[in-house]
């Protein structure tokens, strides 16, 4: 049991290490200069992106200068990956010690195995069970030594950039801008692709809720936008999952903890459910006894899309269990704009579609084996589907649907349900958290993201 604790601590560890790689960037646009950390290219280099202010707007000093401050932050973030490394290098000594026992188990059973005559049926059951448990940890502790290789090559490739600036600033007048500019184009779009992986994993855990405030029916629908502009923190509320119009607008967590200041919006249309969701300065929700989607721009106060979602059930007809019109629930993750619903065509059975949130056209859709009636509550992160297996009492995530390889797997994920009825439960990608309304709290959790660097 202690080789299984303190190996699930190394994974933790690990999901530490590789998600706190993130983008550093000047404290204002007019900086001129960009600096993003250090990641993996496609071909599985490591590249440090620079954005180069453009070559009409700079004066020989204000080079000079910028190539100085862009040498200061990449000394930072030298100091940063060493930091890391020397975690890395400690936590990899244990890894190879639990590498070792591990094979060492594997070739123990292979001598029980090819000698199993001589040991009780019972015995032989029970170490072969318990081998299977650890054979796919060998593959995992494999994949986090290259994890630690690679954190040693950011280490490397962060010394480089630094003697290339070094460089630049002896040999300024030489420059040719417009081809650096090219390149380092090129660097950040590479960069962004791959930080955009590194950004994902999958739910290993969540969190204890942490109750934001108590208000409202049993059920009910509240978050913030996860594409809001740096300095919106507006969180949005909506009471009750259906004959309500009336959405609430508070300025920030502060305020929503707080106070009682909000903003009303009237909606054209009352709300179906608790699966309503802000993106991007817009509400969408399902209209209420209908299958229609709608788009209302918080801005213009005006409809700007609606669209039926084909052949989904709606009014009750194929709900999550709890009931409340749940029939449509609208999730954002990393990847955009989801529905999550189910039709006759497939039994019941939950159908996910990822949309355009312009058009809110169906862009794919995926059917699963899950009944939407027996689900609990779901949300999507990375791309994948996870569903709890109630709503009321002991309540865990078990299962997982992934869209990228379009594959099931059932899991074991507790979720503390502190107030015995979730009547809502999304994830935000800004905030890495899930939003949850239960039984008239507005709770959070933090959740717990692993992923291997590839």
């Amino acid at each position: 049991m202690d080789s299984e604790e303190n190996l699930l601590s190394v994974l933790l560890l690990l999901l530490l290490i590789t998600s706190h790689i993130t983008m550093v960037g000047p404290s204002a646009p007019e900086d001129g200069w960009q600096v993003y950390s250090s990641a993996q290219d496609s071909d599985g280099r490591c590249v440090c992106t620079v954005v180069a202010p453009q070559p009409t707007v700079c004066s020989r000093d204000a080079r000079s200068k910028q190539l100085q401050h862009l040498l200061e932050k990449v000394n930072n973030m030298s100091q940063s990956i060493e930091l890391l490394q020397q975690r890395t290098h400690r936590d990899a000594q244990f890894v190879e010690k639990m590498e070792i026992e591990l094979k060492g188990l594997e070739n123990k059973f292979k001598e029980v195995e090819d000698g199993h005559e001589i040991n009780t049926a019972r015995q032989f059951k029970s170490i072969m069970s318990k081998m299977e448990e650890l054979r796919p940890l060998i593959q995992v502790l494999e994949s986090y030594k290259a994890d630690v290789l690679l954190v040693a090559q950011f280490k490397d490739e962060a010394a480089n950039v630094t003697k290339q600036l070094e460089s630049l600033q002896e040999t300024l007048s030489g420059l040719d801008y417009q081809e650096l500019q090219s390149r380092v184009m090129d660097l950040e779009d590479r960069l962004r692709a791959c930080m955009q992986r590194l950004a994902c994993g999958k739910l290993t855990g969540v969190s204890e809720p942490i109750t934001i405030k108590t208000s409202g029916s049993r059920f009910g629908s509240w978050m913030t936008d996860p594409l809001a502009p740096p300095g919106d923190n507006r969180v949005w509320y909506m009471d009750g999952y259906h004959n309500n119009r009336f959405v609430r607008e508070y300025q920030s967590m502060y305020d929503f903890m707080m106070t009682d200041n909000f903003t009303s919006h009237r909606l054209p249309h009352p709300w179906s459910g608790t699966g309503q969701v802000v993106f991007n300065g817009s509400i969408y929700f399902n209209k209420f006894q209908s299958h229609t989607i709608i788009k209302f721009d918080f801005r213009t106060s005006l409809i700007s899309r609606s669209r039926q979602l084909d052949f989904a059930g709606y009014n009750n007809m194929y709900h999550y269990s709890w009931g409340g019109h749940s029939d449509i629930d609208l999730m954002v993750d990393e990847g955009g704009l989801w529905a999550v619903y189910a039709t006759n065509q497939n039994a019941g059975n939950i159908v996910l579609s990822q949309l355009n949130p312009n058009t809110l056209q169906i862009i794919r859709s995926w059917t699963t084996n899950h009944p939407k009636r027996s689900a609990g509550e779901a949300f999507m992160i990375c791309g994948t589907l996870y569903v709890t297996n109630g709503y009321s009492g002991g309540t865990k995530v078990y299962y997982a649907y992934s869209t990228n390889s379009s594959t099931y797997e059932y899991i074991d994920i507790p979720l503390t349900n502190k107030y015995s009825h979730l009547s809502m439960l999304d994830y935000n990608p800004r905030d890495r958290a899930l939003y949850a309304w239960n039984n008239g709290h507005q709770v959070l959790y933090n959740v717990t993201l692993y992923h291997i660097i590839q």
